[in-house]
Parts: C-alpha cells; structure tokens; sequence
C-alpha cells in the first residue's frame, strides 16, 4: 500500500501509482519486467552521506551508475551511499522502496540520463510499485535540482 503522505502528493499532482505483488519490485531489473519497461526508465533514487554529514539524493536512470567523482565535484564533498538503516531512518522508506516523493529536509537531485526518456517510474515508497513521471514532473515535485552525475 503507497505510504498516505505520498498518495497525497500524487493526488495533488493527478498522478496515478502502478502497484503489484508485495516485495515484486525491489531492484530495477524486476521493476522493469514488471512495469514492461527498458531498465533505464526505472528512476532509482539514491541516498548519499557526504562527508559533511549531509544526507542527499540522487535520483537517475536505472541503467546508469554514479560516478563517484562528479558527485564530489557537483557537491563539494565526498559522499558514500548510505547504509540500509540511515535510508531507513532519513526517508521513512526502505532500499527497494525509496521513493523522491515526501522526504523532508534532504537536497533532492535529478540527473539529466532522466532527460533521455518520456517517461520514467520511480518507486512510490513502497518495493512493489511505481510513478509514471516525466523529468520536468520530477523536478517540480520534488523541488530537485538538475544534475550529472552518472559514468
């Protein structure tokens, strides 16, 4: 079941969750069998540490990986991927569930390999679904800043 804070904000913006089998989503390969969609469509959202003790995070192409050195030369710091519990703790939301939508007190960046499709699905909190959203859509939602940061 799509978390309520997140629910609200795709009423708000009339966008409508795909949801599927409990656990069926997790990793961006069985999200895209799933959805019927190229693994790249799949928006994988991120959570980084930086050194700073700053949370951040990225949300990209699922068939892209981040490169470490234009995360530290887009933010100034070096970042490490949070563990599973500070996702947890930070975002209310597990890995394989992450979801852009509803997080508070976290920078929120959008990489342009998003750009390359017309429509994208990240999860929406919950490791059995996703949001048909354009890059421009995730933009505005998430109030992100646009950013390349993928190899």
């Amino acid at each position: 079941m799509i978390p309520q804070h997140v629910q609200q904000i795709l009423d708000r913006w009339g966008l409508k969750p795909l949801e599927f089998d409990q656990g069926s989503t997790p990793t961006v390969e069985t999200a895209a069998a799933h959805i019927g969609v190229s693994c790249g469509q799949i928006a994988k959202s991120l959570l980084m540490k930086g050194k700073d003790d700053r949370y951040r995070m990225f949300v990209l192409a699922g068939d892209k990986a981040v490169s470490s050195g234009k995360v530290k030369r887009f933010t100034k710091v070096k970042q490490s991927m949070a563990s599973a519990e500070e996702t947890l703790q930070v975002t209310g939301f597990s890995p394989g569930a992450v979801c852009p939508f509803g997080v508070t007190d976290i920078d929120i960046f959008i990489d342009i390999s998003i750009d390359a499709y017309d429509v994208v699905y990240p999860a929406a909190g919950t490791d059995a679904s996703g949001v048909p959203v354009t890059y421009r859509q995730l933009l505005e939602i998430t109030s992100g800043a646009p950013c390349d940061i993928t190899q």
